[in-house]
Parts: C-alpha cells; sequence; structure tokens
C-alpha cells in the first residue's frame, strides 16, 4: 500500500491512538500543518477507500481504526524506495549508505550488529534479486 507524506502524518496519529475521529486526527495535526478539519476528513476517507483504516460509526461520529499495522506500511514503503532506487536490492542500498552518506557511528555499529547476527527475515534471500 502506498501512503503519500500527508497520508503517512494521518496514520502515525491512528497508530498512536489506535482509533480516532476526524476531530482527535484534526487536534493531533492542525498545530504542525494547518491543515483544515476539512482536509484531515477528506485524508481520513482517502485512508479507508485504501483499505488503511476502517471507519465506524459510533453515535453520529464516524472512528478510524487502522487495518494495515504501521510495521506493514514501513516494510511496503522500503520495498517500493528498494525497487525504485536500488534495483531491487538491499546490498545497493547498503553499499549506497556506508558509501555515500554520513552514519553516525551508532548507526554503523547497529548495522554490523545486525549483519553480523546473520538474522534475515522470512522468504528473504539477503542481497538476492526480490521477487515480486
Amino acid at each position: 500500500m502506498e501512503l503519500s507524506d500527508a497520508e503517512w502524518r494521518v496514520m502515525d496519529v491512528v497508530w498512536r491512538v489506535g482509533a480516532a475521529s476526524v476531530r482527535d486526527a484534526h487536534d493531533a495535526l492542525a498545530r504542525d500543518t494547518g491543515w483544515a478539519y476539512s482536509t484531515v476528513k477528506t485524508m481520513l476517507t482517502r485512508l479507508a477507500e485504501k483499505g488503511a483504516v476502517r471507519q465506524r460509526k459510533q453515535g453520529n461520529v464516524s472512528i478510524f481504526e487502522p487495518l494495515v499495522s504501521q510495521d506493514d506500511a514501513r516494510r511496503s514503503a522500503v520495498s517500493r524506495l528498494l525497487d525504485r532506487a536500488f534495483d531491487g536490492t538491499i546490498g545497493s542500498m547498503f553499499q549506497y549508505l556506508f558509501g555515500k552518506q554520513k552514519l553516525s557511528a551508532r548507526d554503523r555499529d547497529e548495522l554490523r550488529a545486525l549483519l553480523a547476527a546473520d538474522k534475515e527475515p522470512p522468504g528473504r534471500g539477503g542481497d538476492r534479486k526480490r521477487r515480486r
């Protein structure tokens, strides 16, 4: 599931609170975004149409609950990034990160520890091309 930057912001609120009305989401987002109530309502409706949230009525109020977990959304976003920018391989991304980006010593240590632990998510083939 592909989420726009704005949809990520709305989903962050829904994930954080577990279930949110439009008013709840608007109150959480308005200060940082300046979005109108109607904008937040449109975003939540769009997310429901995409299947990211479920809309249910509680009296006269629509409540939106996440249908996709934050972890699944992250996994999907990273997969799209790998496909678009790194030929679908995590090895290419790591080469870029290690070679081009300034990683903190902590980030490098954490990446080394992950590689040393040789832990691979189920169904992944390390540096091999991912299958769709």
